[in-house]
Formats: structure tokens, C-alpha cells, sequence
């Protein structure tokens, strides 16, 4: 079944007011307080951001090994490497807002901010670049290094302030559900914007 731009686009706004009412009435915490539904969302958030990027690397790695299906895969991974672009952009500024409000104040060097902002300026530039050259093979190249370098660099990075793992550290299944669910939720965001993305993809002018 192929869904039309205008469903795509009401599922898409459908899934995002689910995402801000299942985060509105999720759980509180002794030590966070209700803060913990925004650090549960930032999590999730950024989960599929990388599940994006993960995504547009494997369709990149696919499609320049078979070319025969190059120009396909090369709209797949374009489609989810800006994707995952729009997560970051949006995790990012979450992020901030997460650290002023329950570290008192923003702490720019901490790793876990340093190096996704520092990916984040990479694939501005990167995607823009790769929608004004329009070579599929390159597509593919650069999604995938790109994809492999964000998920080394994010597994070799320290903490600082930020907790090693704030949600499954814990006892709580309730917070761990409300995890789950805000992940899947998110993911499914990203699925729709990923097909509305695919539908406006240009041609790519060379392979």
C-alpha cells in the first residue's frame, strides 16, 4: 500500500502529539522530578537519530556494492542520513535544556555534548553538500563513513556529569517502559519523515 503525501504528513503530526502527550503524563522521579519525562524524551530522541544514521550507512555500504540497484539505495540513504539530521538538530537543543535544567546550568565541554554538537555542524554541511553534487556513489561513501565515524566516535566518549546509563542503571521498569515506548514512538516519527523525504528526492544526476 502506498500512503499519499497528505496521509504521510497527518501521520507524521499524529505520531508527534502522541510522543508530547506520552511524555507529558510519563513518570516522575525522587531526584529529577518531573524533569525525568524530558531526559527520557532526549534519550529516546537521540537513540533514533543514530538508528537514522546507522541506516543511511547500510543503504550506502548496499548500494556501492550493488550497483545495479546504486541509484535506489543512494535515495534510501539520502533520505535517512537527513533524517537523522533532523533528530540531531532537534536532540541538540533538547539537550541544552535537559543540562540547564538539572545540572544548573550548561556545561559545554562535557563529551556527550561536545562530540554529537561536533557531529551535528559535520552533517549540516555534509548533507548539504551531498543535495548540491548529487553523485550517487559519493552518497553512499560519505553516508556511510559518516555513519561508522558518529558510532565509533559516541562509543569511545567519556562522561563527565552525564550518568553512563541513566535509564537501564536503574531498577525502575516503569521508567524503562516509558523508555521503550518514547523509543518506539520516535522511531516510527522517523520512519514517516524518512518516507516523506524519500517522496520529495530529486533525481541524482550522476552514479
Amino acid at each position: 500500500m502506498i500512503l499519499s503525501k497528505r496521509t504521510l504528513w497527518l501521520l507524521f503530526v499524529a505520531l508527534l502529539v502522541a510522543t508530547a502527550l506520552v511524555t507529558f503524563f510519563g513518570p516522575a522521579e525522587r531526584t529529577l522530578g518531573a524533569n525525568l519525562r524530558l531526559v527520557v524524551l532526549h534519550g529516546a530522541w537521540v537513540w533514533a537519530g543514530k538508528v537514522a544514521f546507522a541506516l543511511a550507512a547500510l543503504a550506502g555500504l548496499v548500494g556501492l556494492l550493488w550497483a545495479k540497484r546504486r541509484a535506489a539505495l543512494t535515495g534510501w540513504s539520502l533520505a535517512l542520513g537527513r533524517t537523522g539530521l533532523a533528530f540531531w538538530l532537534t536532540y541538540l537543543p533538547m539537550s541544552l535544556l535537559v543540562m540547564q535544567l538539572n545540572w544548573g546550568g550548561l556545561f559545554f565541554d562535557e563529551p556527550r555534548w561536545r562530540v554529537p554538537f561536533t557531529f551535528g555542524v559535520v552533517a549540516v554541511l555534509l548533507q548539504a553538500g551531498l543535495a548540491v553534487l548529487r553523485i550517487d556513489w559519493l552518497t553512499c561513501a560519505a553516508n556511510l563513513a559518516f555513519g561508522v565515524a558518529l558510532w565509533a566516535a559516541l562509543g569511545g566518549a567519556v562522561n563527565v556529569l552525564h550518568p553512563d546509563s541513566p535509564i537501564f542503571g536503574g531498577d525502575s521498569a516503569r521508567i524503562q517502559w516509558f523508555f521503550i515506548i518514547l523509543l518506539a514512538l520516535s522511531l516510527a516519527v522517523g520512519v514517516v519523515f524518512t518516507l516523506l523525504v524519500r517522496k520529495n528526492k530529486p533525481e541524482t544526476a550522476q552514479k
